[in-house]
């Protein structure tokens, strides 16, 4: 009876997981059918299943100018990422394995920074935007996302940077390695796949992020999200081609998550509390 309780009670447990997983893939999934279909498809009630797949939505993203959005967005992360691992990795460096004085205060001062409501900054940021020529540039985007997810990934990285043996930095200081040697020969090895699993979020939230860019940028700057605004017009919905734009905003994304899996779960895993 235990037995037959224990395997109903796995069965169950499967079908709910099943049942969950569908439920948050579906709406991708039907973003990827919407996406093959005629405009005519995408509108019929009830939806339609059975369908002639085209890809001619996705040549109409294109000609509507997708690609300098695609470029822009793809510019902006890649460095915003590059910047905030650069300073992110010294500072939990110093925040973990190397004290330094009032280090919680340091660590209470990055959490504040994510409690300011970025619309309460907004104007001050298009002020000094407009007054340093960098509205609707690509380097004020940079700028940023680069302080937008710099105490996020300080945070991330000292928790890693946590579970590196202390005997290993005693080990490479008795061998004589400087700061710098010790940092990249000894403590990143170990911590790679934190600095992977940070970097895909920083790469996440620039790609994704809207307020900024539609306040700050135009015709010159303007990222994908801002791109998928344009399909929102006063005759309603593109709906086919909006999904077809947004498939190829997401595609860049997933391939880099699904590149990098392995590291993301060995990374978020790492900083976990055994």
């Amino acid at each position: 009876m235990t037995t037959l309780r224990r395997n109903v009670g796995g069965a169950s447990l499967t079908v709910a997981t099943w049942v969950i997983a569908i439920l948050f893939v579906f709406p991708v999934l039907w973003m990827v059918l919407t996406s093959f279909k005629q405009e005519a498809d995408a509108y019929t009630d009830p939806p339609r299943v059975a369908f002639s797949p085209t890809l001619s939505e996705f040549a109409g993203v294109i000609e509507r100018g997708f690609l300098p959005y695609l470029a822009n967005s793809g510019f902006v992360t890649v460095l915003s990422t590059l910047i905030v691992l650069a300073l992110a990795v010294p500072a939990a460096y110093a925040l973990s394995l190397a004290p330094v004085p009032r280090t919680s205060n340091a660590l209470g001062f990055f959490l504040s920074t994510k409690m300011l409501p970025i619309v309460a900054a907004i104007i001050p940021l298009y002020v000094i935007s407009q007054k340093t020529a960098l509205l609707d540039n690509v380097w004020a985007l940079v700028i940023l996302y680069t302080a937008m997810n710099l105490p996020l990934a300080i945070w991330m990285m000292r928790s890693f940077f946590l579970e590196v043996p202390g005997e290993m930095i005693e080990a490479g200081r008795v061998d004589g390695a400087k700061l710098p040697t010790l940092l990249v020969r000894v403590v990143l090895p170990v911590v790679a796949p934190g600095i992977a699993a940070t970097a895909l979020i920083c790469v996440i939230f620039s790609w994704t992020e809207f307020f900024y860019a539609v306040n700050l940028t135009a015709a010159r700057a303007g990222t994908v999200p801002v791109f998928l605004v344009g399909f929102i017009t006063s005759e309603g919905l593109y709906w086919a081609q909006l999904a077809a734009a947004a498939l190829l905003a997401s595609l860049p994304v997933m391939i880099v998550g699904w590149i990098a899996q392995h590291h993301l779960v060995r990374g978020l895993s790492m900083g976990a509390v055994k």
